[in-house]
């Protein structure tokens, strides 16, 4: 177990200063690296504690991990979030939990865990604590993923791979699995051996591959928001204000200004940039684009992305390949463009331009 103590800082140590010098660190980056900073100390103190009571003492790393992960994904998930110093009471119960556990010297044996002696009141908060935390923040979390990736067909015409956040997703559903997995064995050491630490070790030994997944997967990561903005409230109702006229007037400005300024050849043109453009709030345009012309940003920027393809397409004289048409109309990649053109028009590129 000791081993495993000094595996886990060394390679929380090191991811941390991995992602403290990546080039053009963002608020999430940030966060990762403070997470990762704190998830070192707690194996630190995990072989210290070896060395010094020949026993680890009990653990609060749920209590860092829920709180840490949620304030990480709402950094990525929400361009307005700006890092202030109340979130630091977000680890309040991990300060207070550790340090008691060291005032009062309390082992991490399951064995014991219910038995009356004069901390089991201690034992008994930590365990509530620890079950409210996991249950509060991933649901938190769960959701702001979930609405994230629900939302992006209508805030960006390029939706990436890093925009969509599915490695997260796969922690939050690993994550859970393994907290659960936890807590049977838990009742399991409980019910039916004597002092045994499989617990500790299967704690820590995914506590470990975390901290490698968080790594690898966080300096990967791009910042989806370059751009903080300024929120633009909806009413209290939660609906658009929009007048029928308001509406009217909003289309056409919209198809006015992708007529002539042809905005969509950007490919980073996202929802924030078109509302800046046009001097508009982004949940009208969403509500004129859902509900006047039945599209959603991505469909709507796409479409004429698509109609200029098959326009330099049907030009016999144009010199340029399929993929660099792709590029100049606005597409990314040319798996996206490839995609996108064939769920629009019922046909490839290629065979569009054999029947034009």
């Amino acid at each position: 177990m000791e081993i495993l103590s000094w595996v886990g800082f060394s390679g929380a140590l090191f991811a941390a200063l991995l992602m403290f010098t990546k080039a053009g660190r963002s608020v999430p980056d940030k966060i990762l690296t403070g997470w990762l900073s704190l998830l070192a100390i707690e194996f630190l103190t995990s072989g210290i504690d070896y060395d010094i009571y020949g026993t680890p003492l009990l653990s609060s790393s749920f209590l860092l991990f829920n709180p840490a992960f949620f304030l990480y994904i709402r950094s990525l998930t929400n361009s307005h979030f700006r890092l202030k110093w109340i979130y630091v009471l977000h680890l309040a119960p991990f300060v207070c939990f550790e340090a008691t556990a060291y005032i009062l010297k309390e082992p991490y044996i399951l064995s014991d865990f219910f038995n009356t002696d004069s901390t089991l009141w201690f034992r008994y908060a930590f365990s509530i604590a620890s079950l409210l935390s996991w249950i509060l923040y991933n649901t938190l979390s769960i959701k702001m993923v979930h609405q994230h990736r629900i939302g992006l067909p209508n805030e960006f015409s390029t939706i990436d791979r890093y925009k969509k956040l599915g490695w997260l997703f796969f922690v939050i559903v690993s994550y859970n699995l393994y907290s659960l997995v936890l807590v049977m064995i838990g009742i399991l050491v409980i019910l039916f051996s004597g002092h045994i630490q499989i617990p500790y070790l299967f704690n820590y030994s995914a506590l470990l591959a975390m901290v490698y997944i968080l790594g690898f997967y966080g300096i990967r990561q791009k910042m989806i928001y370059q751009t903080i903005y300024p929120e633009l409230p909806l009413p209290r109702n939660g609906k658009s204000p929009v007048s029928s006229g308001r509406n009217d007037q909003i289309r056409n400005q919209l198809l006015n200004y992708f007529a002539s300024e042809k905005p969509y050849l950007n490919p980073d043109l996202s929802m924030q940039m078109l509302s800046d453009r046009i001097q508009t709030p982004k949940h009208q345009i969403t509500e004129v684009l859902n509900q006047d012309l039945g599209k959603n940003f991505f469909q709507f920027v796409n479409e004429y992305r698509v109609a200029a393809v098959k326009q330099m397409l049907s030009d016999r004289k144009n010199p340029y390949s399929i993929e660099a048409i792709g590029y100049e109309c606005g597409f990314n990649s040319k798996s996206t463009f490839f995609t996108v053109f064939k769920n629009l028009t019922g046909l490839t590129p290629m065979q569009y331009r054999e029947k034009v």
